[in-house]
This record gives structure tokens, C-alpha cells and sequence, in this order.
């Protein structure tokens, strides 16, 4: 078919999700002892019966390639609902290809000879139809593919006037209204498209001395029409996804992982260095002195949440469970990249100069929208960090010293402006304390959101020292806590699988695990 490399493909430009998902009942940051041991196990063995999902634990298996293949449509389609789940901006658009690449080339000489041919036999002396009948046998599938269940009417006249038996008798008789058939396409487009390719249809009904033109024009909008389809399907689904979105992810992973050995090998990782990192805890307290520390599963979680926002993807895979949120935890790392280095940056500045700017809300303002746009891309691995540092450290001397003459203060001697810049530059140094610093209350900042039983309440409430970003850091919060909540509510029972089997390793794990009491005390916070 003309056109048919250009199908849609997906978009997932805009603000990320916001999760319906409710943070109910308390977090716990608790440490448990030893001697709590004894009630943990209960609640991860406990014989209750649950009507979601249980993390399979069966051996693995030998794979055929028909299993490997459903595992891959499986990925794909939890993938495919997880996104039109949590991003409302989620859309179909038609491919294109880059002007200048070789696949467009390809594709365009391969179609410029498609409709050369056409054009010729419809040219020939009698016309040849043979082209043609194919293309309008197309168009009339498409066509039927738009129709509602039930629409009897309109599949009996689409049927009728594009008989391609009687087109091809026609055909012999050199007798074919390629006009007529053509404006009959026309105005069956007309009555199933959108409002917003009302423009499109006027065009094609523009068209009347050039059949190849026509054709082709036609195949392109419905491209569009199809799109604009999928979307509509997509609207609809999401309304369904959001009620019973979680339930249909969990069920599709545990597919997979019925499927897959391994599968849930990374998250185990991920897990086992949140445990390990807290029993390396020293607890001092009266309580639990002389006694083996057992973090509870709140902790286990919420602290593997806590690593993600500095995880480095080229040394260690994500989790699994995280592999359909890969892109969006990717942007919240590189926007908390961007606006701890304006943070840092403006507090050397304020510390370095002091009494002459201070309480100027409007220079602050300039000064962080400046450096935030000049760092823009420091994520990129061939971005040069110091580069851009020193051009920030030039405009910023620049701002000052207009602010500072417009207000009467000399401007900021070459000494100054020079030690201002080693200073700021020296921030990419990975032991720079102003830089260990900012780092440091920044995760005290995530850590507190992600233990509070109610984190909406507290996204406003930034450590001292990173009021500069206050705005920036609250957005960049709420997206990782919804990420978190709905990541948790789907993927509970199998953190809790986990958290179970590591916690109690040494102990024969129950043959089948309920899920019930982990998956309500891990969700529910």
C-alpha cells in the first residue's frame, strides 16, 4: 500500500502522569528488631486467600520460541496501557522520517515508482486498470474498517459501488467511472472523519484533472484518518485503564513472569541493596541494642525508591518493574541534575558577593532562569560541563555588575569576578562541598516526601539551602511520588515476594504465598 511504512507510531510529549492512586494509612520508617522477627514472618506467610495476583515462584524453564514471542506481545501491550494509563498526552502520530535520511530516500523512490506505473497504465491506449483495482480494493478495507458495529447501511453501499468483481468487468469494457468511484471515496471520507480534516476532504474534492494526484491524496488522509482513529480508541480506553488499570498491568506482568526465568532478577538486586544498606545502620537506642536489626518492607521500598533518583542505567539495569517508566524516571533525574547545579551555582554567587544582592527577588529570578538555560542539555554525554559553567560564570558577572552600578555598589573587581568563576566551576568536581551540600538535602528532601504518610503536604517544605529551587524541586517531587504510589500499587505483591524471600532466606518460604497481607501493608502505606 502507498504509504505504508508511515503507520503511527507513538508520542509522549507534555507533563507526566498524575496517579489516582491515594496514599492511604500511615508510612512506616520504623527499624524492627529481633525480636519482631517472629511477627514480620507472619505477615509475609500468612494463610490468607487473595483474589490478585500471586508472584510465581516456579522454576525456570526451558522457553520456545512461541512462549518467547507471547512474553514479548505481553511486555508490549503492558507497556502500551501503562502509558496511555499515566500519560494523558499520550498520542498516535504518523512516522517521518529525517529529510535527508537514506529510508526516505528508499521509500520515496519506491513510491514515486508505484505511482509512475499507475500513471502509466492509466495512460495506456485502452487504460490498463490493473494498479488501480488494487488500490481501490484498499481503500475500500479501509473504509469498511471505520464503520461501526451494526452500520449495516454504509457497509452495504461501500460494498456496492466498490464491487471490485464488477469494477474489474467494467474494466474489460474500458467502462470504469474512475471519476465517479473517486468521488464517491470522497464523500465516505468526508462522513467518517474527524471535524479537523475537514480542511483535507475540501482539498481532495479540489482535485479533478489528475487521477495519480488524487489517489495519492486520498491514501495520505486516510494515513490521518487512521491516526486520528487509534487516538480516538486510545481516549476511550484510558477512561477503562484508569479504573482498572492496576489490576491489568499486575496480571500482564505476572504473565511474563510465568513465562520468563529470571524475570524479576534485577528487582532482587535492587532490593537486596536497600536491605543491605540499612542493616549497615547503627542503632543505638535502647530498644534494639545487642539486637540484629530487621528493616521492615516500608523501608526495604521506600529506600530502593530513594537510589533511583541517582541511578545510573549504564552501569546497572533498571528493575523490571520499572522498565515501562524508564523515560519519565530518566527526566526527573536530569531535571533534579539541572536544578541542583542552578543551586549551587546561586549559592556561591549569594555567599561570594552577600549584602549588596540580597533580597532582590527579581536579580535571583534572572539569575536562575539565566543559569537554568545555559546548563539546558547537561545530561547529554558530550555536553562540556565546565565549558558552560564558565559561560555562565560570565553572564552572571555581567548581571551583577549591572545590578550593582544601577543601585550606586561599585561593580565586581577582575579579582572578584575571577575567583567567582573558580568557584562555580569547581562544582563539577564530585567532592566540591558546596556541591555535597546540595546533594545532601536534596535526598533529605526525597526521603521526607517518600515517609510521609500525606507527601502532597510536604512537597513545599525544602531544607535549608535549597529555597533557590523551591518551585522547581516541589514539581520534580510530585512527579517521582505519583511514579512511586502507582509503581507500588501495581508491583506490591511482587516487592513483597521479594522482600519476603531476603528477609527470611534461611527459612523454607510457604509453597504458594498469599499475597493479601504484604500486598495491603507494601500498597497502602
Amino acid at each position: 500500500m502507498p504509504l505504508k511504512d508511515e503507520g503511527p507510531a507513538s508520542t509522549s510529549s507534555g507533563e507526566e502522569q498524575g496517579s489516582d492512586a491515594e496514599s492511604s494509612s500511615e508510612r512506616c520508617d520504623s527499624m524492627t528488631s529481633a525480636s519482631d522477627l517472629d511477627c514480620s514472618r507472619e505477615s509475609f506467610t500468612s494463610d490468607c486467600s487473595s483474589k490478585h495476583c500471586t508472584p510465581s515462584s516456579s522454576p525456570p524453564e526451558t522457553l520456545t520460541l512461541n512462549e518467547v514471542m507471547e512474553s514479548a506481545r505481553n511486555l508490549s501491550n503492558l507497556c502500551m496501557a501503562h502509558e496511555i494509563t499515566v500519560n494523558p498526552n499520550f498520542r498516535l502520530e504518523l512516522n517521518t522520517l529525517p529529510q535527508d535520511s537514506l529510508w526516505k530516500l528508499v521509500r520515496d523512490t519506491f513510491h514515486k515508482a508505484f505511482w509512475d506505473i499507475l500513471e502509466s497504465e492509466l495512460n495506456d491506449d485502452p487504460p490498463v486498470y490493473d494498479q488501480a483495482i488494487k488500490l481501490l480494493e484498499e481503500i475500500r478495507e479501509i473504509l469498511l474498517s471505520f464503520l461501526i458495529p451494526g452500520n449495516n447501511r454504509m457497509r452495504t453501499q461501500i460494498t456496492d459501488v466498490l464491487d471490485i468483481d464488477l469494477i474489474r468487468q467494467q474494466a474489460d469494457n474500458d467502462a470504469v467511472d474512475i471519476q465517479g468511484l473517486g468521488s464517491f471515496i470522497i464523500t465516505t471520507m468526508g462522513k467518517f472523519c474527524a471535524p479537523v480534516r475537514d480542511e483535507e476532504i475540501k482539498k481532495l474534492r479540489e482535485i479533478t484533472d489528475d487521477i495519480v494526484s488524487l489517489f495519492r491524496e486520498i491514501f495520505r488522509v486516510l494515513d490521518l484518518m487512521k491516526a486520528d482513529m487509534v487516538n480516538h480508541t486510545i481516549t476511550n480506553l484510558r477512561t477503562v485503564l484508569h479504573k482498572h488499570g492496576v489490576e491489568y498491568e499486575r496480571a500482564s506482568f505476572q504473565r511474563i513472569l510465568d513465562k520468563t526465568p529470571n524475570a524479576l532478577e534485577h528487582t532482587t538486586s535492587w532490593m537486596k541493596s536497600a536491605l543491605e544498606e540499612l542493616q549497615t545502620a547503627v542503632v543505638t537506642t535502647e530498644q534494639t541494642k545487642g539486637q540484629r536489626v530487621v528493616p521492615g518492607p516500608f523501608q526495604v521500598i521506600n529506600t530502593a525508591f530513594l537510589s533511583l533518583l541517582t541511578w545510573d542505567s549504564s552501569k546497572r539495569p533498571l528493575p523490571e518493574t520499572l522498565m515501562t517508566d524508564e523515560t519519565r524516571l530518566q527526566e526527573i533525574q536530569w531535571q533534579l541534575q539541572r536544578v541542583q547545579a542552578v543551586n549551587e551555582v546561586l549559592l556561591i554567587v549569594y555567599s561570594t558577593i552577600g549584602g549588596p544582592i540580597q533580597g532582590l527577588s527579581s536579580l535571583s529570578d534572572r539569575l536562575k532562569r539565566m543559569t537554568s538555560v545555559l546548563l539546558e542539555g547537561m545530561h547529554s554525554p558530550d555536553f562540556k560541563l565546565e565549558e558552560a559553567l564558565e559561560g555562565v560564570s560570565a553572564q552572571i558577572s555581567c548581571e551583577l555588575n549591572k545590578s550593582l552600578t544601577e543601585r550606586g555598589y561599585p561593580a565586581l573587581t577582575p579579582a572578584l569576578q575571577e575567583a567567582l568563576k573558580g568557584q562555580i566551576c569547581s562544582v563539577t568536581q564530585k567532592d566540591n562541598p558546596i556541591r555535597t551540600l546540595v546533594e545532601d538535602r536534596v535526598q533529605l528532601y526525597f526521603r521526607a516526601l517518600i515517609f510521609a504518610p500525606k507527601p502532597e503536604l510536604k512537597l513545599e517544605e525544602v531544607p535549608a539551602g535549597l529555597t533557590y529551587i523551591k518551585p522547581e524541586l516541589a514539581l520534580i517531587g510530585a512527579k517521582f511520588i505519583s511514579l512511586f504510589d502507582y509503581n507500588k500499587m501495581v508491583y506490591g505483591p511482587f516487592y513483597a515476594d521479594v522482600i519476603r524471600k531476603l528477609l527470611f532466606s534461611g527459612s523454607p518460604p510457604a509453597a504458594n504465598p498469599p499475597q493479601d497481607a504484604p500486598q495491603d501493608s507494601v500498597i497502602s502505606k
